[in-house]
């Protein structure tokens, strides 16, 4: 349940321990949630401030749509990686020890339809589990190469319920607001001092930010019901296409298809015969050339996108360290929980730095 704590009900900064003066986060998809998580594990108080939270059906609540199977994205630079690294490390744990989690272990077959590139994805091998080459035959034979490993995918319609229960019991508080800058979620939350941006595109119309980088980007995608479930698919190349498992939900996910400046909230059934086409020719074992209506649903979702790549640093405006952690495009899971790491990090250097203050006041007196 939000909570409303815009009229002070806080408790003030005067006299407030630094881990108990609420660290404020801006925007309650996977990114702020992963993030508060974490935080709140480790001793911090949070409160999630956002348009759309947990449960939320909305086509820009992107979290609730995603196709979120954990895939090593090519180009990215080492401290990237390690940012996937580490959120395969934490989505494994949940893997294993909290299935309710709605994050599960499949089997993952990647063909290429080139060779891989020197900073292409195959940096993942050293990931994942079970990882091998195929041999020729194994895989279509249109295809330069293909890769066999343990996947990792979590069902967005189990894990942000699951995520949004788990920070209510640890303490957290979410508050359902739109805000149109920082300087009013600063006026909202007067005794806090550290506030995480994590607004996903919306970063772009928050009037004291104007990210002019980011921009939405529409997904739109086929689920079919079937009982077999347990292999995602992707194809690496030019015809980008995926076969994504949903084992809880007794599905596949299809697609994708990227849209920028897009917000239809309608089927593109034209997008709908493609995805099908497309997956037929990629898994004709699991996708029909023509499955039955009645297997069929949808999914759309507007992904908070940037160019460039995503924004991750800490800056120091004022008395206040704001945190920046938004577009992910369509890899806010694959990132999710080592973002919330890096965030963890950026937060205990600013305790840390509030510590050495309180002793060199001391000092001076």
């Amino acid at each position: 349940m939000a909570a409303d704590l815009r009229n002070g009900n806080t408790p003030k900064s005067s006299g407030t321990p630094f881990s108990r003066r609420p660290i404020i986060i801006l925007g309650a998809g996977i990114i702020g949630c992963a993030a508060a998580l974490q935080l709140l594990q480790n001793g911090f108080s949070v409160i999630l401030v956002a348009e759309y939270l947990p449960g939320d059906k909305s086509i820009f609540y992107a979290s609730a749509w995603a196709g979120a199977a954990w895939h090593a994205a090519g180009g990215l630079t080492d401290e990237h990686k390690y940012l996937q690294v580490v959120s395969h490390r934490h989505l494994l744990k949940l893997a294993k020890e909290e299935p309710e989690s709605g994050v599960c272990i499949v089997n993952a077959r990647e063909y290429l339809e080139e060779a891989p590139a020197p900073n292409s994805a195959i940096w993942g091998k050293s990931v994942v589990s079970n990882f091998r080459v195929l041999e020729p035959g194994e895989y279509p034979s249109n295809f330069h190469t293909g890769w066999a490993y343990d996947c990792l995918v979590v069902d967005p319609t189990i894990h942000l319920p699951w995520i949004g229960k788990k920070i209510t019991e640890l303490g957290g508080k979410f508050v359902r607001h739109k805000v149109s800058s920082l300087q009013e979620l600063y006026a909202m939350f007067p005794e806090s001092n550290i506030f995480i941006n994590a607004s996903g595109w919306g970063s772009k119309l928050l009037t004291d930010v104007r990210d002019e980088k980011c921009y939405p980007n529409r997904g739109q995608n086929v689920f079919f019901k079937t009982p077999n479930n347990n292999t995602m698919y992707f194809r690496n190349g030019k015809e980008y296409t995926y076969i994504i498992p949903r084992p809880m939900s007794h599905g596949v996910v299809l697609g994708g298809v990227n849209q920028g400046e897009n917000f239809s909230p309608d089927v593109d059934m034209e997008i709908v015969r493609d995805e099908i086409r497309r997956a037929h020719r990629l898994a004709p074992e699991i996708i029909p050339a023509e499955p039955k209506e009645s297997d069929l649903s949808y999914i759309i979702g507007i992904r908070p996108s940037r160019q460039g790549g995503f924004r991750l640093d800490s800056q120091r405006i004022g008395s206040r360290t704001v945190l920046s952690a938004y577009g992910f495009g369509g890899g806010g899971y694959a990132f999710s929980y080592g973002v919330a790491e890096a965030l963890l990090g950026m937060v205990e250097r600013a305790e840390f730095e509030n510590v050495v203050g309180k002793k060199e006041s001391v000092a001076n007196l």
